[in-house]
């Protein structure tokens, strides 16, 4: 296996590792976030399908299946949720949100890692 191979592993399992935590984190203690969908107008009836997304993308990464579009959605879904974030009062929101946008940046990484291995392997 070569280092490459070596780094998507691991990124597969760290980022899965995160939207797992979130996943227990929602699931758990779901008032921080259904607060965040209420604060923008939303039902927090919202957050299960989240959570069931974030357990669904976490399973799939670490099973290596469709690595490419399910981190494709996981940047997308980091754009999407990094709105929630965005409380410039609040430095701690503030961190979540620029981090969203890191983690939205790892995910585009890793499809377009994933894809190219997944080509050169052809």
């Amino acid at each position: 296996m070569t280092w490459h191979r070596t780094a998507l592993l691991a990124a597969r399992i760290l980022i899965a590792a995160l939207f797992a935590a979130g996943t227990f984190q929602k699931a758990l203690s779901p008032d921080g976030a259904m607060g965040l969908l209420t604060d923008r107008g939303l039902p927090d009836w919202l957050v299960w399908p989240a959570t069931a997304y974030n357990a669904a993308a976490a399973l799939a990464l670490l099973a290596g299946w469709r690595v490419a579009p399910v981190a494709l959605s996981l940047a997308a879904y980091c754009a999407v949720t990094s709105v929630f974030h965005l409380i410039p009062d609040d430095p701690w929101q503030m961190s979540i949100f620029v981090k969203n946008w890191a983690i939205a940046g790892g995910c585009l990484a890793l499809a377009v890692a994933w894809d190219a291995t997944r080509r050169e392997a052809r």
